[in-house]
């Protein structure tokens, strides 16, 4: 089977962020697909380059979490012309299979379908156009009911619809009763991100650190729906409480430098900031960290999320302190991976830390737990596994 995978976002375990696309891609490689990536990259021309088994056409579409409204849907409008240009002049597929966000991804799964006759599989990463609508991103009310008109379409003329929660499944089947829509959540890569016991000492003199103090860590984006500034409160009231914890963030994003800012005001000796680094790097300070911090703003449609840094953070056995409601405060809650921060009680939280500062056993419990939940239910053999029977043997036409 002939395969165009088309994600604007696509990076590789080497450059770091979110490695789903390659775990897929790459699992249909060895299960014998022809597999073409598309995406886009910050350079000023086309390169196609040969990434594990994976075709990877980069398209010279510049795009920057810092961006505003109208430059990203610039880049978004780019990215579709030079994707529809491209599939014309690759050999014909038997399949699309399309990854949002952004949701206008699927503008060229509908172009594909009338103009070449192709069929499409979308995956839903994220609700779009609910979630920049709750946000606040979009607010005039005729955009709004053409993107919930062009969403509807989209999953609607797709073959076959994949979503990376329950809750996105859910809103997926309420819009469109009719569609084959399959749970395939984000995984865990546990070969790479695995335990170990011993500590790199270089790391924790160059950190300031203590092995004996209680770590506590954020790895991903520091955008306007990330919530990082919780950590920071939290660092600043346990310095306040004058604890020996150690904080650290590791990300990048439009709200870094207002972080930043507030953890310089608010004096913070115990809190550490790290440069985005790729999956070694992540996998350095997880080593190190005890427990990771999985956080979003307060919205319903992030509740639906499905985190990388969730995933990778039970694969390297941390305990999950987490912020917000839906399906993973639920499988932290019913698998006892670690606790939730009410950010309106903030003392609440300090109060359970402190009962995992002095009960190491009840600490390495939920680590030990975080570990067996993601090699039991989330490796990535599972879910390519998943996709592969999804997909069926033979071309969906």
């Amino acid at each position: 089977m002939r395969i165009i995978y088309i994600h604007q976002y696509f990076v590789t375990p080497e450059e770091g962020g979110a490695v789903r696309s390659y775990h897929l891609a790459k699992g249909m490689v060895e299960a014998g697909m022809d597999v073409e990536m598309i995406t886009a990259h910050n350079e000023g021309r086309y390169k196609l380059k040969e990434v594990d088994g994976i075709n990877v056409h980069y398209l010279p579409v510049p795009y920057d979490n810092c961006f505003g409204f109208y430059h990203r849907i610039w880049a978004f409008y780019k990215f579709v012309q030079h994707a529809k240009k491209l599939i014309k002049q690759l050999q014909r597929p038997d399949l699309l299979y399309i990854t949002s966000t952004p949701l206008t991804t699927g503008l060229i799964g509908l172009w594909a379908k009338r103009s070449l006759r192709l069929p499409y599989v979308f995956e839903v990463r994220d609700l779009w156009p609910e979630a920049p609508i709750q946000v606040g991103m979009i607010r005039n009310s005729f955009l709004k009911k053409a993107l919930y008109r062009l969403e509807k379409n989209i999953y609607d003329q797709a073959i076959k619809v994949i979503g990376l929660s329950e809750g996105i499944c859910a809103y997926i089947c309420d819009k469109v009763p009719n569609q084959k829509v399959s749970l395939i959540p984000n995984f865990s890569d546990v070969d790479f991100f695995s335990p170990s016991a011993k500590k790199n000492h270089g790391f924790l003199h160059e950190m300031g650190w203590s092995p004996d103090h209680l770590t506590i860590a954020y790895t991903g984006a520091v955008g306007d729906v990330n919530a990082v500034d919780e950590l920071v409160s939290l660092a600043a009231l346990s310095q306040i409480k004058q604890k020996p914890w150690q904080f650290a963030i590791m990300g990048k994003g439009k709200q870094l430098d207002a972080i930043k800012a507030k953890s310089y005001r608010l004096g913070l000796k115990n809190l550490r900031f790290l440069p985005f680094g790729d999956k070694e790097q992540v996998k350095k300070l997880l080593s190190h960290a005890d427990v990771s911090f999985v956080s979003f703003d307060h919205l319903p449609v992030l509740e639906t999320n499905s985190p990388n840094k969730f995933f990778d953070a039970i694969a390297m056995g941390n305990a999950i302190l987490i912020n917000h409601r839906g399906w993973i405060l639920e499988l932290v809650m019913a698998h006892g991976l670690g606790l939730f921060f009410d950010h309106k009680k903030p003392q609440q939280t300090l109060l359970e830390l402190e009962k995992l500062e002095k009960n190491p056993e009840l600490l390495r419990g939920m680590k030990l737990r975080s570990r067996e939940l993601a090699v039991s239910r989330f490796s990535a053999p599972i879910a390519v596994e998943k996709l592969l029977k999804f997909l069926g043997d033979s071309p969906p036409f």
